[in-house]
This record gives structure tokens, C-alpha cells and sequence, in this order.
């Protein structure tokens, strides 16, 4: 009983990861910009390791709005280049290389910079706090309710953008809120979880749910059972193994993925 007390927040937490991150993953990988997700994250962690040399605490609420600032540019510069003649996954890939290449020399300049570098990588989910995850939850609450007012419009500029613009809408409108919304969610996310979780949060359950089912519906219902069932899975080994939360539920994602692959290949 005291365990599962103990671990019940962190269930919590992969709770409200698993119910935005599957959704905006179906669009990420319909968008074909599969990267974006762990580029926008490490400009996050590159905001929040700027926070940290000007003496603010990583978990602090400056910090958090310092890193929001570092993640709507980020939005804004991948949002931008999404019509230009430069593939947009290229830049998402220069982004993320330069980002990580400050983070690492600006963590090499302040006080306990590695340990700075393996938090922002695999976060610390087993000690989230409940204030945290009300505020996130609260957060995606909203970000969702907004997604499922616009759905239509969403997927339609994700899976067909040539559409999109034959019938009026303009497209970088459109781009421009899905990535604000989508940085909002990575920033929390970030705090939260580490750049490697959100990162498989987005991509894995999504891509699993996308081998099955056709309909929007669908995927999402068998990305959150994914999700779920990974988390679960991860943190009670992480617990009784004694080994680090985070980095097991990614590895429990990558067994997800594989076996994903493998009941596709027998179906067929």
C-alpha cells in the first residue's frame, strides 16, 4: 500500500503525458516532421540551463517562463519555414544540434552543469509533485479543449495542407497555433518528464496506434491503452528494480514498438 502511494503521482503524471502527447504525435508524424518534438525540447532545456546560469532553481516558475520564451521562438522559427524551399525537417535538425551545443557549454560554466544535463535529459518523474500536475493537467486541459473545437481544421492542414489551402485557409495561421500550443505542451512536458520521455510520449504511442487504425479516433484510443500500459509497466520495474524511472519507460516504449511491428507483420 505504501508503494503504491508512493508511486501513484507518477502514474499521475504519464496519465496526463499519455492524453495530450498521442494526440499531437498522430499529427506530428502526418505533418512528416518526426524530430520536432525532441528540437523543440532541447530549446526548452536550452532556456531553462540560461535560467540556471542567471541563479534561478531549474523547477522554478521564472525558469518554466524563461524556457516558454526560449520554445514560442523556436514555434515561430519552425513555423516560418514551413513553406520555404529549405525542408523544414533540415532546419528542425540544425535547431536541435545547436541547441544541444549550448546547453553543453553553458552547462560547463555553472555549478553542477552535468548533473543540470541529466536532469533535462531524463527528468525525475518518480519525484513529480501533485501541485505540478494539477497545473500541467489544467494546462493540456485547455490546449485540448481548443484542439477539439478546431479539430477539423488541425488535421486537415496535418494531413493535407494542399486542401487546407484550396478551401481559404491560411496555412502558416493555422501552423503558427499548432506549434504555439505544441510548445506550450513541451515545455511542461519537459519539466516533468526530461527531454527523452516526452520525446517517446509524442512519437511512440502515436506510431503504434498508426500501424491498426485508420481513424483519428481509433489511434488515439490505442495510444492512451500504449501509453498507459508502458508507464505502468516502466515505473514498477523502475521501483522494484531500483533503477532510474524515466529512461525505463523509454525502454519499455522501444519493447512497445517492436512487438507494435511484429503483431502488424503477423496480421498481415
Amino acid at each position: 500500500m505504501n508503494a503504491l502511494l508512493f508511486l501513484f503521482p507518477a502514474f499521475a503524471a504519464c496519465l496526463v503525458l499519455t492524453g495530450i502527447h498521442t494526440y499531437l504525435g498522430i499529427h506530428v508524424i502526418s505533418r512528416g516532421v518526426i524530430f520536432i518534438d525532441i528540437a523543440l525540447a532541447q530549446i526548452a532545456a536550452l532556456g531553462m540551463t540560461m535560467a540556471f546560469l542567471f541563479g534561478l532553481e531549474p523547477e522554478s516558475q521564472s525558469a518554466y517562463f524563461f524556457a516558454l520564451g526560449f520554445t514560442f521562438l523556436g514555434a515561430l522559427f519552425f513555423a516560418y519555414f514551413r513553406e520555404k524551399k529549405i525542408p523544414q525537417e533540415a532546419i528542425i535538425g540544425v535547431s536541435f544540434a545547436v541547441s544541444s551545443a549550448l546547453v553543453i557549454l553553458i552547462a560547463d560554466k555553472i555549478p553542477h552543469g552535468s548533473e543540470h544535463l541529466k536532469y533535462m535529459l531524463s527528468g525525475n518523474i518518480l519525484w513529480v509533485g501533485w501541485s505540478q500536475i494539477i497545473k500541467t493537467a489544467m494546462i493540456y486541459a485547455l490546449l485540448g479543449l481548443a484542439h477539439y473545437l478546431f479539430r477539423d481544421r488541425f488535421l486537415l492542414v496535418s494531413t493535407n495542407p494542399v486542401e487546407a489551402e484550396r478551401r481559404g485557409m491560411k496555412l502558416w495561421f493555422w501552423d503558427l497555433l499548432f506549434y504555439l500550443s505544441f510548445g506550450l505542451v513541451i515545455t511542461s512536458s519537459v519539466q516533468i518528464g526530461g527531454i527523452l520521455l516526452v520525446f517517446s510520449f509524442l512519437i511512440v504511442p502515436a506510431l503504434c496506434s498508426m500501424l491498426f487504425f485508420e481513424s483519428l479516433k481509433g489511434r488515439i484510443l490505442l495510444g492512451w491503452l500504449i501509453g498507459l500500459m508502458t508507464s505502468v509497466g516502466g515505473i514498477a520495474v523502475s521501483y522494484f528494480c531500483d533503477l532510474p524511472t524515466g529512461p525505463i519507460i523509454v525502454a519499455g516504449f522501444g519493447v512497445a514498438m517492436i512487438v507494435s511491428f511484429v503483431v502488424r507483420r503477423l496480421r498481415t
